[in-house]
């Protein structure tokens, strides 16, 4: 694998990218079980997630190089190429976030997003007692169950592709350093 600890290895997730990843996954489970209660406990679990799409929003403006947006989200066609290479096998290693990979987070942010805004409108004075915002909310909650498999998938296959454990570099935070044919 190339993630296996040496001296080559270089520091790509900062420790507030890896937080509030893992923080996000808590958030999200912890939704996902208590959806069905009628206690608030899903309502600040909500919340804490909305608090971790703002963080992520504002760390990817000002954090480092691969936590910001500008670094990672590119433009479609450069995207739709990426992803022709991929389902030809052909597609090289990014050092932070793959095309894909950037458009898959901006996705899961604003599946959180809409989930924490439908959430807080279903309660307010205007839209309490209506069947159409719950069903919104739970049209994006299996939305973003699709996307979370699509993504939990991608990792899979990248980190095959590249002999990288991707897993082990969202924990630790490093990555093996650039060789020729990667992007940095």
């Amino acid at each position: 694998m190339k993630n296996s600890l040496s001296l080559r290895d270089i520091p790509v997730w900062d420790l507030p990218v890896r937080l509030i990843h893992w923080a996000q996954l808590i958030a999200i489970v912890a939704a996902w079980i208590t959806s069905g209660t009628t206690n608030s406990v899903h309502e600040y679990v909500g919340y804490s997630a909305g608090v971790l799409v703002l963080i992520r929003l504002f760390w990817g403006g000002i954090g480092n190089r691969y936590a910001r947006f500008s670094q990672f989200l590119k433009p479609v066609p450069a995207t739709l190429q990426y992803l022709r290479q991929v389902i030809h096998s052909k597609a090289p290693r990014y050092i932070g976030h793959n095309p894909l990979g950037g458009w898959m987070m901006l996705a899961l942010l604003s599946c959180v997003g809409l989930l924490v805004l439908t959430g807080w409108a279903m309660g307010t004075d205007l839209l309490w007692g209506y069947a159409w915002p719950v069903r919104v909310h739970v049209a994006i909650a299996w939305s973003m169950v699709g996307l979370i498999a699509l993504h939990v998938l991608g990792a899979i296959y990248t980190g095959w592709q590249h002999r990288e454990n991707l897993v082990k570099a969202m924990l630790t935070g490093n990555k093996a350093a650039p060789e020729p044919g990667d992007v940095d």
